[in-house]
């Protein structure tokens, strides 16, 4: 009797899988994103790095949540109180492009996370990548990819 139950269990749940899949292929291919990335269950931007140490040690740190910020909605940390003054005089020279999304897949008119581990600061810009893999190819046309990128912002959010 008792794996007779567990077998209808299972078929129950099986069955429940399967409309709860018809109803996700009806849903939009992508609904409206927040203008800065900051992942599924989190508010905080450039995965928790310091963006003001892309330029100052020109690496990735992490930032400190004793040193944050909110900029647009998104949580900012910062590695420093010093760094936290930096950004807050003037957040826009600080902030990734395209709200931290992937510059690439941006310009490939796609969202994607963008990696803070794979970054690049070209004219005075900080930009970020997917991964390894896209960062090679973004930097085989990087003024092509910002050109095409730049049209495409931010209406790629609401695709």
């Amino acid at each position: 009797m008792f794996f007779k139950h567990i077998r209808s269990l299972v078929a129950g749940l099986a069955l429940a899988a399967a409309s709860l899949g018809v109803a996700a292929f009806a849903a939009p291919a992508y609904a409206d994103q927040p203008a800065t990335y900051t992942g599924r269950l989190s508010n905080v931007a450039v995965g928790g790095y310091d963006p003001v140490a892309y330029f100052t040690d020109g690496r990735p740190v992490r930032g400190n949540q004793q040193f944050r910020i909110l900029h647009r909605g998104a949580e900012y940390r910062f590695a420093s109180a010093e760094h936290l003054a930096t950004f807050r005089a003037n957040p826009d020279r600080y902030v990734p492009q395209y709200g931290g999304y992937c510059a690439w897949a941006i310009s490939q008119n796609y969202t994607a996370p963008g990696n803070p581990n794979n970054w690049r600061i070209v004219d005075g810009k900080l930009y970020l990548n997917y991964n390894a893999d896209i960062q090679r190819r973004w930097e085989g046309n990087i003024p092509g990819f910002i050109r095409d990128a730049n049209a495409n912002w931010p209406n790629v959010l609401s695709r």
